[in-house]
């Protein structure tokens, strides 16, 4: 497929607030002719954005690759996480001085352009390394395909969390017979559980931290139970907004009574975590948290976020192997992302130990998988995932929450009304729905959205 001419002037004066200051410092990426290791034969060249401990469990997959493919060098790099990266790998798509494999969220796979900034991937070539469509959950192989082509590999998927203290849960008579959490199945009966929980709590600590201020994570939790009840976005040629404002405003009610019943606290906005560890019995974190609490030595559980609406479902994002772009891809190289790609998924085991849920499904039924608690406590997310819809301004650090989080954030912090709220989302909803993406050329004829 062809792509339109990207200079560098459009790309970032149209990536809408992703592009970053500064040199993107193309003379340090490196091209295919770059000398190879020792006994090498091919060179892949792999751009991430893990830190911390995702970084250190990507490391120690890939020295597990280099060691049984000594025939393949692995040139990894790492990037900051968010808008940068992103600007960076479309600037260097962009200039054909991309990265032989490369990680993306995979609700950014729409808008960036896939046949123009990304290349896909052979999906025969990955079934000869192992990797195969039906070993994927079936919804998320589909959010990677485009136009009939698989343009991303996911790695795992990534859920928000609810964590709960079991010894103050135990306390305050909220914990079953198997040790978790009573179940949860109604607004009604959530706010009866916060209120036990309340009493069981020590003084100085609010009930639940779940990112009052916060329009990442306001935002992720409005998707999850916005999907509870059933709302959509967009019709299926997203080209019509169908977002439901009587849903909507349902959820906003909902977080707000959080703040108004006294169980969080507006003083401690962003402060959830530090709280939980202290003896908070509550709260809604990213399943990232998960090594921070276990290191911590905690004595707790966590579940997908309450299913307070009746349906199970629970705000789900996913690390996905990319190719950007390359005009020359092919060869031994392209071969060997391929191969790298398809062994870390295979081998996420070491990736779990992050919180995440590997997307290989294989490796959630292993005895290894079913022993690490809490993961197999809420491995369930995987069949229950609430996501943004499938359209170029969405995904992590996406347009999308840039611009509707803060909305949702105004409605929790009580500076706006639910019914005000809902009527403005829907109006920037339309506004993004006509815009024109800015990689990608067809989208003036698609009403503002690639399918």
């Amino acid at each position: 497929m062809g792509r339109p001419d990207l200079n560098r002037r459009q790309l970032l004066g149209g990536i809408g607030g992703l592009a970053v200051a500064g040199s993107f410092g193309f003379a340090a990426l490196g091209t295919g002719a770059d000398a190879l290791a020792s006994g090498a034969d091919a060179r892949v060249r792999y751009w991430n954005l893990f830190s911390g401990g995702d970084g250190a469990n990507m490391i120690a997959m890939l020295d597990a690759f280099r060691k049984e493919n000594p025939g393949i060098d692995v040139k990894d790099s790492t990037f900051q996480w968010g808008n940068p990266f992103y600007s960076k790998l479309a600037m260097a798509a962009a200039g054909n001085r991309a990265p032989d494999l490369g990680v993306m969220h995979l609700g950014r796979i729409t808008g960036f352009s896939p046949g123009r900034l990304l290349d896909p991937w052979d999906v025969d070539l990955l079934a000869k390394y192992g990797v195969r469509e039906a070993d994927f959950n079936p919804d998320l192989w589909k959010r990677a395909v485009i136009d009939g082509k698989l343009y991303a590999l996911p790695l795992d998927i990534h859920v928000q969390l609810c964590f709960y203290r079991k010894d103050v849960l135990k306390k305050a008579g909220l914990l079953g017979d198997d040790g978790r959490i009573v179940p949860v199945t109604s607004t009604g009966e959530w706010f009866d559980v916060l209120k036990e929980a309340k009493k069981a709590t020590k003084k100085g600590l609010q009930t639940i931290g779940f990112w009052i201020n916060d329009q990442n994570f306001q935002w992720w939790f409005f998707v999850a139970f916005y999907t509870q009840l059933g709302g959509t976005w967009f019709n299926a040629a997203n080209s019509e907004v169908t977002f439901d404002t009587d849903k909507a405003v349902q959820v906003l009610e909902f977080l707000r009574q959080h703040v108004t019943d006294g169980y969080a606290n507006p003083g401690m906005g962003s402060v959830g975590a530090e709280q939980f560890m202290n003896g908070a019995p509550f709260a809604w974190e990213g399943n990232w948290s998960v090594p921070v609490f276990s290191g911590a030595k905690l004595d707790y559980g966590a579940t997908p976020l309450p299913p307070v609406f009746g349906k199970q479902a629970t705000h789900a994002e996913s690390h996905a192997f990319v190719l950007p772009h390359q005009s020359d891809r092919g060869g031994a190289t392209n071969e060997a992302a391929h191969q790298l790609a398809a062994y870390v998924v295979q081998h996420a085991q070491q990736w779990a130990a992050g919180g995440h849920i590997p997307a290989y499904t294989p490796t959630l039924s292993t005895a290894a998988y079913k022993e690490l608690n809490p993961q197999s406590e809420y491995v369930s997310a995987m069949d229950h995932q609430a996501t943004e819809p499938k359209v170029w301004f969405a995904g992590s650090t996406g347009i999308l929450a840039q611009r509707i989080g803060p909305i949702v954030v105004s409605s929790t912090m009580g500076s706006a009304k639910p019914e005000a709220v809902a009527r403005r989302m829907k109006g920037a909803l339309t506004q993004l729905l006509g815009m024109k993406n800015p990689m990608d050329g067809r989208t003036a004829a698609q009403g503002g959205a690639v399918a």
